[in-house]
């Protein structure tokens, strides 16, 4: 894989005289993971450089993340980008305000999984049950390694009967296990959707797509633009569909700080 350092005189090839299309996940790429998910802050230096890339007019940043959409516009508490919580499920900012529709009994289902987790895993000490009103997720990093396997026995036998009725569907992620409704709807499709959306916009069809994450829920993203865009992982590279990774949070600063240089740049230029 490519450390996307080594390829900056490329990046700006890509970037050069088209409009910013940036996507980027919250845990563990705008931040460092922590212990638990309230812990995780974003650093001033890097809200900073998103408020603006924001303010260009050469870029738009959504922050496409697993967190609710209540949680995620507080977390980062920044205007005029789009916000997309529950990976995409409920989405907000400029012109747009979705919510994917889910049925009364899927609601019912997930209030019962809920109570059933809460209580079942309630031996198991570390384990967080969170509930994000679409989703439900379940997170073990507090946990100790060795009750790792009982909690995804526990896990799977208890929702077992939603799993087998396609009444749920199951992701994992870095030390967590995510429990949402039964619909073809990932971080690919939203990537693909918003873009759909700009080209409408003007400039919107001299666009560069830019996505930035590092769980396996980001893997879809990176497929759905192999061909179209700018795809980085962060942390140690691996097996990953993206075509170049950064090593830590404080690189993606770094890297926003790049891409916010080249369009202020061509924005003197221009002026």
């Amino acid at each position: 894989m490519k450390h996307l350092f080594f390829y900056l005189s490329e990046l700006k090839k890509i970037l050069k005289g088209r409009n910013v299309s940036l996507f980027v996940d919250y845990d563990g790429t705008l931040t460092p993971i922590v212990k638990t998910p309230d812990k995780a802050v974003i650093p001033q230096k890097t809200r900073a450089v998103l408020r603006d890339l924001s303010k260009n007019r050469h870029c738009r940043v959504a922050v496409i993340s697993g967190r609710a959409l209540k949680d995620i516009k507080k977390k980062i508490g920044l205007e005029d980008i789009v916000y997309a919580g529950n990976h995409g499920l409920e989405i907000e900012g400029p012109g747009i305000r979705f919510k994917v529709p889910v049925s009364l009994r899927y609601k019912a289902a997930l209030k019962r999984i809920k109570d059933i987790l809460r209580k079942r895993l309630s031996k198991i000490k570390g384990i967080i049950v969170e509930d994000k009103g679409l989703t439900l997720s379940v997170h073990y990093r507090l946990a100790d390694k060795k009750d790792e396997r009982l909690l995804k026995a526990i896990f799977r036998e208890a929702l077992g009967y939603y799993i087998a009725g396609n009444k749920i569907k199951i992701r994992p992620g870095k030390k967590v296990l995510e429990i949402r409704p039964p619909l073809e709807w990932n971080k690919g499709k939203i990537v693909l959707w918003l873009l759909a959306r700009r080209r409408h916009l003007p400039g919107g069809k001299n666009n560069a797509p830019v996505y930035i994450g590092d769980d396996v829920t980001d893997e879809d993203a990176f497929i759905a633009l192999k061909d179209i865009g700018l795809t980085v992982f962060v942390g140690d590279p691996g097996k990953t569909g993206a075509k170049y990774y950064l090593r830590n949070t404080r690189e993606v600063t770094r890297f926003l700080e790049q891409i916010l240089k080249i369009k202020t740049d061509e924005e003197i230029c221009q002026n």
